[in-house]
């Protein structure tokens, strides 16, 4: 298995509380202090402290307590580390680490999902702490460690907030303090779904109860719906949009096909989902679907807030979807009833306010421990959710153990790794994004990356000839919203990544997310029974990305890269804009400027390269210079001109809402093809942000005000 796990080393780098927690009563920070504040998300003193942990008492099914509080780390040192992006920094990441563990690494066939290719600078030799430091890392991660904790961390479910839940907590919180992590425990009140026990949900057919669904989709909308049964395919935006053509969706009830979207981006205002026959094994047809339809992540009834101290607003963040883009005509013909027939779908579902608890140890660093990586994985599941929430939650636990050990060997790294276990996953990863709410402005300038554990083996790689030095095949693909690295992204500016090991570059076989089937049974039988080999061939790559991240003096993250990116959208809006000139009054919109912000952001990257190859990287002062120059990149291009209210996922590349660059491209293209009407100052005030957003970055990753390229 070692053979194995060092091949996919080596192929990557080709490819890539007390009762009340509240911030109006006794509230923890980040860094383990409490105060007595009003609400507020800025920083302040207490916030700049160095991250640590208090100490947690025995927890009970509903309450937590807590002991006195650690002592704080050094909080002068400021090394800020934020570096590359997701889709673009991370894998320049992996590349960096991987290759200097080369020449040890045989061959495996591997697949990644959910990272893109970027370029590291040159390739490190070994040196001989690094190798000792990989080579112990992997002696102390057991299979026979992760076989027994799988089968102890599996169960029937496990829903946020409850008592097994809160059971789960104490027992991790417990093995992190045994371990000497400092744990402590984040709390917050949100408002949870949860099926009415007195009133089920039912669907009527022609006047007909037809059943109650065994399944259930949290945050859909309570109440009745009736209408004529149409066919709306998967329920993509632009099946639903070609639908209406033909016929109204008002007073209709949308038939929709599981999967190639989340359940939440089926957008309808009345329902019904069904795993056809097409898409899944016969087996799966009569499998309930569980899952959440609020399009976006958090408690959507505190957008953008903490939900500290049962504080609530009016749900904001959008309930399902918009239509647009254009239909595809390939689905098969149903024949759904005789024509008229009527279908009536009835939700009860409750909202119950509810205490959930994320559960944190931190594994300090020695030059700057409060600079970290943070490792997280999801522990609750709606359903026994193996592949979803044991498998992570299993390896979360077992590199805890192994940098633990690392560290009592002799190893220092120079910054902290933090493990996070999250709940209420399910719901739209409100755990995580809660605490990102909640510590936002401190956490964007000290967490550099989130490496995600969730659904990590929905495959088996297949062992090659260490002689092979062939790239393995790779499928790249975008981060989706329901990924809970997705709002450190999107929403934090923090880079992150998310990856699984798959046989093939096709999609993974693993369907059974979501349903009562992600059980040990169907994971072993789509991994050919090696579950515990492929939960260790994750557990050494994600702890390796989390060694370098750690001992490395500057990050191995080319930012160059995010000048394809740039480039590819901005030639993309100039060639929109060239086809509408003939169709529309464009004399005062000028796309000179936003060529200006891109040339700035790539002078800016590009001298930054040469500033690392020109220094010397033992001068730790030099060092702090440049990385504070890399880590602020991502964050940068979070829009700083939309409302984390309304807009939380601000990214101008991969965040989601009206100041993406994809958002303006689209608009100029519907325009062009006549599905949108021409709006100049709309245009304009787009053009505007987003090219001042690019320069803003470009101005800050050039570093000295004196350096500054701003042609603008």
């Amino acid at each position: 298995m070692a053979g194995t796990i060092d091949q996919a080393r080596m192929k990557f780098s080709k490819i890539v509380n007390s009762r009340s927690y509240s911030r109006f009563n006794q509230a923890q920070n980040p860094d383990g202090e409490s105060s007595n504040v009003e609400v507020k998300l800025a920083v302040d003193g207490e916030m700049e402290e160095e991250m640590d942990g208090t100490e947690l008492a025995r927890i009970q099914p509903d309450t937590y307590t807590r002991a006195s509080r650690p002592e704080p780390l050094n909080k002068y040192r400021m090394l800020i580390w934020v570096g590359g992006a997701l889709m673009v920094f991370l894998t320049g990441l992996l590349i960096g680490y991987f290759f200097r563990s080369k020449s040890q690494s045989p061959s495996c066939s591997a697949a990644v999902k959910d990272v893109t290719v970027a370029q590291h600078y040159e390739p490190i030799v070994p040196n001989e702490d690094w190798v000792d430091a990989v080579n112990l890392l992997n002696d102390k991660l057991s299979s026979t460690s992760i076989s027994r904790q799988l089968s102890e961390y599996s169960r029937e479910s496990l829903v946020a907030g409850s008592s097994k839940d809160n059971e789960l907590a104490e027992k991790i919180h417990n093995i992190f303090n045994e371990l000497n992590m400092k744990p402590w425990v984040d709390d917050h009140y949100v408002k949870l779904p949860t099926p009415s026990k007195a009133n089920l949900n039912k669907v009527w057919l022609g006047g007909n109860e037809i059943g109650t669904p065994r399944g259930f989709l949290a945050y859909s909308k309570t109440g009745r719906a009736e209408g004529r049964v149409v066919y709306g395919y998967y329920g993509e935006l632009s099946d639903l949009e070609t639908l209406e053509k033909a016929v109204s969706l008002n007073k209709t009830v949308v038939l929709m096909r599981a999967g190639r979207i989340s359940l939440a981006q089926k957008g309808a205002v009345a329902a019904l989902i069904y795993p056809d026959p097409a898409d899944f094994e016969e087996s799966f047809q009569d499998t309930a679907l569980y899952g959440h339809v609020h399009l976006g992540s958090g408690d959507p009834y505190t957008p953008g807030f903490p939900s500290f101290n049962h504080t609530q607003f009016a749900p904001a963040k959008k309930m399902g979807g918009d239509i647009s883009d254009k239909f595809r005509v390939d689905y098969p013909v149903y024949k759904l009833d005789e024509e008229g027939s009527r279908v009536k779908v009835e939700v009860n579902n409750d909202l119950v306010e509810t205490k959930i608890h994320n559960v944190f140890g931190v594994f300090k660093g020695y030059v700057d421990p409060d600079r970290y990586v943070v490792i997280g994985a999801q522990r609750d599941s709606l359903t026994s959710g193996y592949a979803k929430s044991v498998v992570g939650t299993t390896l979360l636990m077992e590199l805890a153990k192994a940098f633990t050990e690392l560290k009592n060997a002799g190893f220092k790294p120079k910054r902290s790794i933090v493990f996070a276990s999250w709940t209420a996953g399910d719901f739209g990863n409100v755990g995580a994004t809660e605490w990102l709410e909640g510590y936002l402005e401190s956490l964007d300038r000290k967490a550099f990356t989130y490496i995600s554990l969730d659904g990590v083996v929905t495959d088996f790689t297949k062992g090659q000839n260490p002689q092979n030095k062939s790239q393995p095949p790779r499928n790249l693909t975008p981060m989706q919203m329901d990924d809970c690295a997705y709002p450190f992204m999107a929403f934090s500016g923090i880079p992150s990544v998310s990856f699984s090991f798959i046989s093939s570059s096709d999609s993974p076989n693993y369907k059974f997310f979501g349903t009562d089937l992600d059980d040990k049974d169907k994971l072993e039988s789509v991994t050919g029974q090696s579950v515990v080999d492929q939960a260790l061939l994750a557990a050494q790559v994600a702890g390796q990305m989390a060694l370098a991240l750690v001992h490395d003096h500057i990050l191995k993250l080319d930012v160059t890269k995010y000048s394809n990116v740039i480039d590819s959208h901005v030639t993309n809006i100039i060639s929109h804009v060239g086809e509408l000139k003939n169709k529309v009054d464009l004399k005062t919109l000028s796309t000179v400027w936003l060529k200006m912000a891109k040339g700035s952001y790539s002078r800016a990257a590009a001298k930054l390269n040469e500033d690392i190859k020109n220094s010397d990287l033992d001068d730790q002062e030099m060092c702090r210079i440049i990385n504070n120059r890399i880590m602020k990149v991502e964050h940068n291009f979070l829009s700083p001109y939309v409302s984390l209210r309304d807009v939380p996922f601000r990214h101008i590349f991969f965040g989601d809402g009206w100041q993406t660059a994809v958002e303006l491209e689209n608009y100029l293209q519907d325009v062009q093809q006549d599905k949108a009407s021409f709006d100049l100052d709309q245009v304009l005030n787009k053009f505007a942000l987003l090219t001042w957003t690019i320069q803003g970055c470009a101005n800050d990753l050039a570093g000295d005000i004196w350096s500054l390229d701003n042609e603008i």
